[in-house]
């Protein structure tokens, strides 16, 4: 600015001056300078005002010469009035507490000799894996972002290759949960998630509890009929769960998750892997047990003697389980004598099913009807239908993207599946070269000279090692990978300390599903749910390992009495 009418405080007290010999008007006199302004000193009339206009203005006075001049505005500075200071912006990193939890624990065991019969190589992986596994439980960064910190670490250091470490993305398994969450998305969208949940209310909803009661049983008997667990989570039960927590007001991010979801979605996925190991049918897995209890000890496991087996104990289970966490982990909500009323005109709100809701409950009844023929129908069909679930899932996800009911926007904005889907391959990645690095395999040779020289009872010495086996599942993200590496072993020793082989074999066979409960990563169902994002992964962790001991006192206690009863040892 070239030029400027500057009036400082003293120039103020001549205006005041001037007014009362020349009758300025008050109103220009008058105004209280702006706090903070860099022309705080000025009235306002004054600042407001073009040099020239003000010096015109001042002319007119009394038809005299302008009293005030022009003057260059380096000429007078006015009033230096301190800036504040711009606070500084938040921090946008890790946590660096956790961080340091993390890094700490990968540098400690690495820097930590191999034992004896332990490669380095395996060894680097450990301590990778179990850096990774803190930085999870810690969460310095979101669960994708610490995964893919624990495949570049291993990278980095050579103790995996590129391909290897990234292997796993090429694993069904984590593209089948990705894709439970875009049927998810096209379940509610289309409104169709929230007319089911509607009906189970008005049928089930006048207690919380019996709406969990009905959706635990609905899953177990659909168990022996869709043998993959991530299916049936992701693909029928999921999005049914959410639309219920949502149609109840339980949502996350708005401080109303334990309304409802908290204690849902627990008790949905805990109650998931005691379904999964009811039938032989009901997890992918458990034929491969069966299998190797074949291979070992010469005894076959039919689904009827799997199921007679399990059926005592896993409805107990069943029963048990629910209600513990509803002590334990309550819902705000319990009871809601109005809701099935409520619910019943919602419904005859929504009126007659919408188009997209005929295609969604259509595309859904193909996915998991191929899914079925897959492992049931081949049995009768003899392989005309050869789909596995992971490729009925993208058929039916092509079907919602070519109509329109979902589009792949909305599929890009599930950022929850696309960070499950990078976390879950990574440690299905790491856990799977732990054992080709024959890590396991020491431990499992480890654990059974310790246990086989203690020199107590069979049934003290099968105790331990069911206990080891179980809790060994925190170092496994798939329940196929924990059998193939520690079955063999672990039945071949229990045998040969006078463990009844049959016995030990389906043991071994129940607790490799019912171990899945421990984390969110050690079953297929276990990120479909924890992806929800309704639970804390402490609380997650916490009341698994509760569970956990309750299913153990369960299986062991009550189904030792039943195994009793029918022989089995």
């Amino acid at each position: 600015m070239a030029s400027s009418v500057l009036v400082c405080n003293s120039g103020f007290h001549s205006l005041t001056s001037l007014h009362q010999r020349r009758s300025f008007p008050r109103s220009i006199l008058s105004h209280t300078p702006a706090s903070g302004s860099r022309f705080g000193c000025i009235p306002h009339a004054l600042r407001s005002a073009s040099p020239r206009s003000l010096h015109s203005g001042l002319t007119s006075v009394h038809g005299r010469r302008s009293l005030l001049l022009p003057v260059r505005a380096s000429a007078v500075t006015p009033a230096a009035v301190p800036a504040p200071s711009p606070a500084p912006a938040p921090w946008q990193g890790a946590a660096l507490k956790p961080l340091a939890a993390s890094i700490g624990t990968g540098v400690i065991l690495w820097l930590v000799p191999a034992p004896a019969g332990v490669s380095r190589n395996a060894w680097q992986l450990l301590a990778i894996f179990l850096a990774t596994i803190v930085g999870i439980i810690t969460q310095p960064l979101p669960l994708g972002a610490v995964a893919l910190m624990g495949l570049g670490a291993s990278v980095l250091t050579k103790t995996l290759p590129f391909a290897a470490a990234f292997s796993a993305f090429g694993d069904p398994i984590p593209w089948l949960i990705a894709l439970a969450f875009f049927f998810a998305r096209g379940f509610i969208k289309t409104g169709l998630g929230n007319r089911v949940a509607y009906q189970f209310v008005s049928l089930f909803g006048s207690s919380t509890l019996g709406l969990g009661y009905s959706l635990v049983f609905s899953e177990a008997f659909l168990a022996p009929a869709i043998p993959s667990v991530s299916a049936r989570a992701g693909g029928i039960f999921l999005p049914l769960v959410k639309a219920l927590c949502q149609a109840c007001g339980s949502n996350v991010g708005d401080g109303t998750e334990n309304r409802l979801g908290s204690w849902l979605m627990l008790t949905c996925f805990q109650t998931s892997v005691i379904s999964s190991s009811m039938f032989l049918t009901a997890m992918a897995a458990n034929p491969l047990s069966a299998n190797l209890t074949y291979n070992t000890i010469k005894q076959t496991i039919g689904w009827t003697d799997w199921a007679v087996a399990a059926i005592v104990p896993g409805l107990i289970s069943l029963i048990v389980v629910p209600l513990l966490l509803y002590v334990i982990y309550p819902p705000k909500v319990k009871s809601s004598p109005d809701a099935p009323k409520l619910a019943r005109e919602k419904l005859e709100k929504m009126g007659p099913m919408t188009k997209n809701e005929i295609i969604m409950a259509g595309t859904l009844l193909l996915t998991c009807t191929k899914g079925l023929f897959r492992k049931v129908g081949l049995w009768i069909f003899g392989g005309a239908l050869n789909v596995d679930a992971v490729t009925s899932a993208i058929l039916g996800l092509s079907i919602l993207l070519v109509t329109g009911v979902v589009t792949w926007k909305e599929c890009l904005a599930e950022s929850v599946a696309w960070d499950t889907l990078t976390w879950f391959a990574a440690l299905i990645a790491m856990a799977g070269y732990l054992n080709k690095y024959g890590l396991i395999s020491w431990f499992s040779q480890t654990v059974v000279k310790f246990v086989g020289g203690l020199g107590l009872s069979w049934q003290l010495s099968f105790g331990i090692l069911v206990l080891l086996y179980f809790y060994s599942h925190y170092f496994f993200a798939s329940g196929a990978a924990h059998i193939g590496a520690m079955f063999t072993a672990f039945l071949s020793v229990a045998s040969a300390l006078g463990t009844p082989p049959l016995f030990g074999a389906m043991v071994l066979s129940f607790l490799s599903n019912l171990m899945g409960g421990l984390t969110h990563y050690g079953i297929g169902s276990a990120p479909v749910f924890y992806g929800a994002n309704y639970v804390p992964l402490s609380h997650w962790w916490g009341y698994g390992f509760l569970v956990s001991v309750v299913n153990i006192i369960i299986w062991l206690g009550v189904g030792g009495f039943w195994w009793k009863t029918i022989g089995l040892w």
